[in-house]
Protein backbone atom coordinates (compact mmCIF):
# COMPACT_ATOMS: atom_id res chain seq x y z
CA UNK A 1 0.00 0.00 0.00
CA UNK A 2 1.39 3.38 -1.02
CA UNK A 3 0.24 6.43 0.93
CA UNK A 4 -1.38 9.28 -0.96
CA UNK A 5 1.53 11.57 -0.04
CA UNK A 6 4.10 9.12 -1.40
CA UNK A 7 2.08 8.47 -4.53
CA UNK A 8 1.80 12.19 -5.26
CA UNK A 9 5.59 12.44 -5.13
CA UNK A 10 6.07 9.41 -7.36
CA UNK A 11 3.77 10.94 -9.95
CA UNK A 12 6.03 13.99 -10.31
CA UNK A 13 9.09 11.97 -11.30
CA UNK A 14 10.45 11.69 -14.81
CA UNK A 15 12.96 9.17 -16.11
CA UNK A 16 15.61 9.31 -18.80
CA UNK A 17 15.52 5.69 -19.96
CA UNK A 18 18.77 4.90 -18.17
CA UNK A 19 19.05 2.24 -15.44
CA UNK A 20 17.37 3.09 -12.13
CA UNK A 21 19.09 3.14 -8.74
CA UNK A 22 16.85 3.53 -5.67
CA UNK A 23 18.65 4.38 -2.45
CA UNK A 24 17.68 4.68 1.20
CA UNK A 25 19.02 7.68 3.15
CA UNK A 26 19.34 7.06 6.92
CA UNK A 27 22.44 4.97 7.73
CA UNK A 28 23.13 4.62 3.99
CA UNK A 29 23.69 8.19 2.76
CA UNK A 30 23.70 10.08 6.06
CA UNK A 31 24.52 9.08 9.63
CA UNK A 32 21.43 8.34 11.67
CA UNK A 33 22.61 6.16 14.56
CA UNK A 34 25.58 8.34 15.49
CA UNK A 35 23.54 11.54 15.45
CA UNK A 36 20.59 9.94 17.22
CA UNK A 37 22.88 8.76 20.02
CA UNK A 38 24.05 12.35 20.50
CA UNK A 39 20.45 13.54 20.46
CA UNK A 40 19.21 11.18 23.17
CA UNK A 41 22.29 11.67 25.37
CA UNK A 42 20.92 15.02 26.55
CA UNK A 43 17.92 13.07 27.96
CA UNK A 44 20.29 10.83 29.97
CA UNK A 45 19.64 8.00 27.51
CA UNK A 46 21.93 5.72 25.54
CA UNK A 47 21.51 3.31 22.64
CA UNK A 48 22.27 -0.30 23.53
CA UNK A 49 23.33 -2.20 20.36
CA UNK A 50 21.87 -5.45 21.67
CA UNK A 51 19.78 -6.05 18.56
CA UNK A 52 18.89 -4.42 15.25
CA UNK A 53 16.10 -2.29 16.70
CA UNK A 54 15.45 0.94 18.57
CA UNK A 55 12.54 -0.36 20.61
CA UNK A 56 13.88 -1.90 23.79
CA UNK A 57 17.42 -0.66 23.16
CA UNK A 58 17.09 2.95 24.27
CA UNK A 59 18.01 2.84 27.96
CA UNK A 60 18.44 5.23 30.84
CA UNK A 61 22.10 5.78 31.62
CA UNK A 62 21.55 5.70 35.37
CA UNK A 63 19.30 2.63 35.75
CA UNK A 64 19.62 0.75 32.44
CA UNK A 65 15.83 0.65 32.16
CA UNK A 66 14.44 0.59 28.63
CA UNK A 67 12.51 3.63 27.48
CA UNK A 68 8.84 2.82 26.79
CA UNK A 69 7.81 2.54 23.16
CA UNK A 70 5.79 5.77 23.37
CA UNK A 71 8.90 7.67 24.43
CA UNK A 72 10.96 6.02 21.68
CA UNK A 73 8.41 7.16 19.10
CA UNK A 74 8.53 10.71 20.47
CA UNK A 75 12.32 10.71 20.44
CA UNK A 76 12.49 9.56 16.82
CA UNK A 77 9.90 12.14 15.73
CA UNK A 78 11.70 14.87 17.65
CA UNK A 79 15.04 13.87 16.17
CA UNK A 80 13.79 14.11 12.61
CA UNK A 81 12.09 17.43 13.32
CA UNK A 82 15.18 18.94 14.96
CA UNK A 83 18.14 17.31 13.24
CA UNK A 84 17.24 16.26 9.68
CA UNK A 85 18.43 19.57 8.26
CA UNK A 86 21.91 19.04 9.77
CA UNK A 87 22.71 15.35 9.25
CA UNK A 88 26.16 14.46 7.93
CA UNK A 89 27.02 12.12 5.05
CA UNK A 90 28.55 8.69 5.46
CA UNK A 91 32.05 8.47 4.04
CA UNK A 92 32.04 7.95 0.29
CA UNK A 93 28.27 8.18 -0.16
CA UNK A 94 28.11 11.51 -1.97
CA UNK A 95 30.91 10.80 -4.43
CA UNK A 96 29.57 7.31 -5.12
CA UNK A 97 26.02 8.47 -5.84
CA UNK A 98 27.20 11.32 -8.04
CA UNK A 99 29.30 8.87 -10.04
CA UNK A 100 26.39 6.43 -10.30
CA UNK A 101 24.17 9.33 -11.35
CA UNK A 102 26.30 9.82 -14.46
CA UNK A 103 24.91 6.61 -15.92
CA UNK A 104 21.67 6.00 -14.00
CA UNK A 105 18.58 7.74 -12.73
CA UNK A 106 18.89 7.94 -8.94
CA UNK A 107 15.89 8.24 -6.60
CA UNK A 108 16.30 8.55 -2.84
CA UNK A 109 13.48 6.66 -1.11
CA UNK A 110 13.37 7.49 2.59
CA UNK A 111 11.12 6.56 5.49
CA UNK A 112 10.84 9.56 7.75
CA UNK A 113 7.90 11.77 8.73
CA UNK A 114 6.57 13.41 5.58
CA UNK A 115 6.71 16.76 7.35
CA UNK A 116 10.50 16.48 7.51
CA UNK A 117 10.78 15.75 3.81
CA UNK A 118 11.75 19.28 2.77
CA UNK A 119 14.45 19.41 5.47
CA UNK A 120 15.80 16.14 4.08
CA UNK A 121 15.80 17.49 0.53
CA UNK A 122 17.62 20.64 1.62
CA UNK A 123 20.15 18.69 3.67
CA UNK A 124 20.98 16.38 0.78
CA UNK A 125 21.14 19.29 -1.66
CA UNK A 126 23.56 21.05 0.67
CA UNK A 127 25.77 17.96 0.47
CA UNK A 128 25.71 18.21 -3.32
CA UNK A 129 23.12 15.53 -4.08
CA UNK A 130 20.61 16.78 -6.68
CA UNK A 131 18.46 13.66 -6.87
CA UNK A 132 14.71 13.48 -6.21
CA UNK A 133 13.72 12.48 -2.68
CA UNK A 134 10.53 10.49 -2.09
CA UNK A 135 9.27 10.17 1.48
CA UNK A 136 7.59 6.88 2.30
CA UNK A 137 5.81 5.24 5.21
CA UNK A 138 5.54 1.52 5.85
CA UNK A 139 7.13 -1.17 3.66
CA UNK A 140 9.09 0.09 0.66
CA UNK A 141 8.26 -2.72 -1.75
CA UNK A 142 5.10 -1.15 -3.21
CA UNK A 143 6.89 2.16 -3.90
CA UNK A 144 9.83 0.30 -5.46
CA UNK A 145 7.47 -1.66 -7.70
CA UNK A 146 5.84 1.61 -8.75
CA UNK A 147 9.23 3.19 -9.51
CA UNK A 148 10.30 0.18 -11.57
CA UNK A 149 7.06 0.35 -13.55
CA UNK A 150 7.46 4.06 -14.21
CA UNK A 151 11.12 3.81 -15.21
CA UNK A 152 10.55 0.78 -17.42
CA UNK A 153 14.12 -0.42 -16.94
CA UNK A 154 15.21 -3.99 -16.16
CA UNK A 155 18.52 -2.86 -14.64
CA UNK A 156 17.26 -1.56 -11.29
CA UNK A 157 19.16 -1.51 -7.98
CA UNK A 158 17.84 -0.90 -4.47
CA UNK A 159 20.13 -0.05 -1.53
CA UNK A 160 18.96 -0.14 2.10
CA UNK A 161 20.14 -1.08 5.58
CA UNK A 162 16.84 -2.49 6.82
CA UNK A 163 16.36 -6.24 6.30
CA UNK A 164 12.59 -5.74 6.34
CA UNK A 165 12.75 -3.20 3.50
CA UNK A 166 15.11 -5.47 1.56
CA UNK A 167 12.58 -8.30 2.01
CA UNK A 168 9.71 -6.03 0.99
CA UNK A 169 11.51 -5.10 -2.21
CA UNK A 170 12.14 -8.76 -3.00
CA UNK A 171 8.47 -9.55 -2.43
CA UNK A 172 7.08 -6.77 -4.62
CA UNK A 173 9.85 -6.34 -7.23
CA UNK A 174 11.85 -9.60 -7.26
CA UNK A 175 13.94 -8.68 -10.32
CA UNK A 176 15.57 -5.70 -8.59
CA UNK A 177 19.22 -6.13 -7.58
CA UNK A 178 19.48 -5.69 -3.80
CA UNK A 179 22.38 -4.09 -1.92
CA UNK A 180 22.25 -4.62 1.85
CA UNK A 181 24.25 -1.69 3.22
CA UNK A 182 25.16 -2.15 6.90
CA UNK A 183 27.42 0.66 7.96
CA UNK A 184 27.51 0.16 11.74
CA UNK A 185 29.16 -3.12 12.72
CA UNK A 186 27.56 -3.01 16.17
CA UNK A 187 24.19 -3.67 14.56
CA UNK A 188 25.27 -5.52 11.42
CA UNK A 189 26.46 -8.44 13.54
CA UNK A 190 22.85 -9.21 14.45
CA UNK A 191 21.70 -9.61 10.86
CA UNK A 192 22.03 -12.99 9.20
CA UNK A 193 23.07 -12.98 5.53
CA UNK A 194 20.16 -12.81 3.11
CA UNK A 195 20.61 -15.24 0.24
CA UNK A 196 18.84 -13.19 -2.44
CA UNK A 197 20.96 -10.07 -1.84
CA UNK A 198 23.40 -9.16 -4.61
CA UNK A 199 25.88 -7.56 -2.19
CA UNK A 200 26.17 -7.05 1.55
CA UNK A 201 28.60 -4.30 2.47
CA UNK A 202 29.21 -1.36 4.76
CA UNK A 203 31.58 0.42 2.38
CA UNK A 204 30.60 2.79 -0.40
CA UNK A 205 33.76 2.04 -2.38
CA UNK A 206 32.65 -1.57 -2.68
CA UNK A 207 29.00 -0.69 -3.24
CA UNK A 208 29.83 1.84 -5.93
CA UNK A 209 31.93 -0.60 -7.98
CA UNK A 210 29.30 -3.33 -7.65
CA UNK A 211 26.41 -1.07 -8.65
CA UNK A 212 28.27 0.27 -11.67
CA UNK A 213 28.88 -3.30 -12.83
CA UNK A 214 25.21 -4.16 -12.38
CA UNK A 215 23.98 -1.23 -14.44
CA UNK A 216 26.66 -1.25 -17.12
Amino acid sequence: MISDITRSQLETLSFSGRPLVICDVDEVVVHFTRDFEDYIAVENLRLDPASFALSGNIRRRDTGASAPDSQVADLVSGFFADRTRHMQPIEGAVDALLDIGNTADVVLLTNLPHGSGDHRRQNLADHGLPFPVVTNSGPKGPAIRDLVSRAGQPATVFIDDSPSFIASSYEHAPDVHLIHFLHDDRFARHIEPIDYVSLRTGCWTEARAHILRLIS
